[in-house]
């Protein structure tokens, strides 16, 4: 497990149908998961990994950004975006000085046009959104959240400041801001990918945060918006969406002290209580539109470290329909998932020994996982938790909010919709982490070694297809390369073997073709191509150690767009 994924672990244990875009008038690949229902799918052919065709530095602090973190690179880009021969994609301006400063960069949007062959930029935008601030506690993002613009029939739309976002004129990159509040408020953020229906209508999450504590203190405000194709706007306070959450001043769980391992400290020890703050979205969530205009969101209180959760729907009218909590849902922590042994002795078989409660779907800050509506509605949700190596689970709702189960792997991850000949499988990365013990970071009580701890457990890196109701995996594909590679300025790549248990997948919203093959990018530094449980291709990106998740895409004529160190590449026979 690299530096960067030690990092977050140590930090969150303190305190109808597969849309094919040729059968709709929206852009070919709009928005994060593709479509309205971030299914990640379309129907055309990916092409054979054999050359890249295009490189476009959309980052240029990357080496900046990794040097200032020890070799991380914990940014969060926004997908490729593709509109016929056209492709929009964030770019990165300004000055950079460290993480915990990351608002003196600049944010834009940049169109590229596919002309005899060659990729080539159009216009740009730079737009005057910030993210929210960097995080010094427990709530808050640590990780730099995405800016991430959607495209739609008419135009392209990306984040602004104050809450607003701007409309691009697709041919000229002209942009009109469109605001649902009375003022430009430097402490009120635009936080998340823009999502857009069928219709044109764009959605997103804002959030208003105190200037002088943002992450100590409660939240200012917080809505959810709606821009119509037409231009109208309709701003709802989140409070009006969430009636039957936790209140600001109710108490949520947090994990015990961990001067008090091994957790539980008792078998009937009861967890401390922290105040739970106002109702939020997760930073970095991009919401869902079924095809009835259901809008499925995550909320989170701003205090208790996401440890309490909830899958929200919102009527077409922004009036609630439900809310469906993510809390105490798993019965496998320990003696389930964790190793016999490491919980406190005469703990409940199948808590969450931090908690020493049923396990619960956590709404972390520096995750990117969006709802993805499957072809019967049923709604999946990667959420995180820690006791099981840190690996999460992956949540499944139905159009009711009833829940249904999980799979015990969903940190970071918009999971696609793999068509079957029966129906569907979820595809999703499955990264068994090593290096991290199972629920704490004391290796004299969780030993960090999988292999000698838990040899039926060992660490492994895979690409799985889950079956839809999560009761397995259809097929999983694992990664065995142990090599780390570079690239030569004459082309030539060289490898050396460093890496005895492989690497993790580094995806967090992969890209299936209609032939079903899914397509993801790994921290190895390779795109890979996997079809029913086999490696089709691969090709050498750039070696992307401690990079953070990144989402691909695939172009209506097959080409793979993926990015790695603040570059788009794209690849294609």
């Amino acid at each position: 497990m690299k530096r960067r994924a030690r990092l977050l672990f140590a930090s969150t244990v303190l305190a109808a149908g597969v849309a094919a875009a040729s059968a709709s008038a929206a852009p070919w690949w709009g928005q994060w998961g593709q479509n309205s229902q971030h299914q990640g799918t379309v129907n055309a052919f990916g092409q054979s990994l054999t050359n890249l065709q295009a490189d476009v530095v959309f980052d240029p602090f990357a080496a900046k950004e990794m040097k200032s973190e020890d070799g991380d690179l914990l940014i969060h880009y926004q997908t490729p975006l593709i509109d016929g021969s056209d492709v929009y994609m964030e770019y990165k301006s300004g000055q950079y000085s460290n993480l915990a400063n990351w608002e003196t960069q600049t944010w834009g949007e940049q169109k590229l046009s596919w002309v005899a062959g060659k990729l080539l930029p159009t216009w740009s935008y730079p737009s005057d959104w910030k993210p929210v601030p960097y995080s010094k506690l427990t709530n808050g993002p640590t990780w730099e959240p995405v800016f991430h613009g959607v495209v739609t029939d008419n135009a392209v739309y990306v984040p602004g400041a104050g809450g607003t976002i701007f409309k691009l004129d697709k041919t000229t990159g002209a942009a009109t801001r469109i605001n649902p509040f009375v003022l430009v408020d430097s402490n009120t953020f635009t936080a998340g990918p823009l999502s857009a229906d069928d219709a044109g209508n764009v959605y997103y999450n804002v959030v208003k945060l105190d200037s002088q504590n943002p992450w100590g203190v409660d939240v200012l405000g917080a809505w959810l918006v709606k821009v119509t194709a037409a231009g109208s706007t309709q701003a709802v306070t989140w409070s009006s969406i969430t009636p039957n959450t936790v209140g600001a001043s109710d108490r949520c769980v947090t994990n015990f002290s961990t001067a008090l391992l091994p957790w539980p400290p008792t078998p009937d020890a009861v967890a401390p209580t922290v105040a739970c703050g106002s109702e939020r979205a997760g930073i970095n969530v991009a919401p869902a539109i079924a095809a009835d205009g259901t809008i499925y969101d995550i909320s989170r209180p701003q205090f208790g470290n996401g440890r309490t959760g909830y899958l929200i729907a919102v009527k077409p009218d922004l009036t609630p329909r439900w809310q469906a909590t993510l809390r105490e849902r798993f019965n496998d922590g320990c003696g389930v998932e964790i190793p016999a042994g490491e919980c406190r002795a005469g703990a409940t078989t199948g808590v969450d020994p931090s908690e020493n409660l049923p396990g619960s779907g956590r709404v972390l800050d520096d995750s990117t996982s969006s709802p993805t509506i499957a072809p019967n509605g049923d709604v999946y949700y990667g959420a995180y938790t820690r006791y099981n190596y840190a690996q999460g689970h992956l949540m499944r709702f139905d159009s009711s909010g009833s829940y249904l189960g999980a799979y015990h792997f969903g940190w970071d991850i918009t999971p696609g919709i793999l068509k079957t000949e029966t129906g569907y499988d979820i595809a999703i990365k499955e990264n068994h982490y090593g290096e991290v013990g199972s629920y704490c970071n004391d290796p004299s009580i969780c030993p960090p070694d999988r292999n000698v701890a838990n040899p039926s457990y060992p660490e492994e890196y895979f690409i799985s297809a889950v079956k839809f109701d999560l009761s397995g995996a259809d097929w999983m594909w694992k990664n065995t390369n142990t090599q780390s590679c570079s690239r030569a300025a004459n082309g030539t790549i060289t490898c050396t073997s460093d890496h005895p248990f492989s690497f993790e997948w580094c995806v967090n919203a992969p890209a299936i073709d209609r032939t079903g093959t899914v397509f993801a990018n790994s921290e190895d530094g390779w795109l890979y191509a996997i079809k029913n449980g086999r490696l089709r291709d691969k090709i050498f990106l750039r070696l992307a150690l401690g990079a953070a998740y990144t989402p691909l895409s695939i172009g209506p004529d097959g080409r793979i767009y993926a990015e790695n160190f603040g570059e788009l590449f794209v690849v294609g026979g």
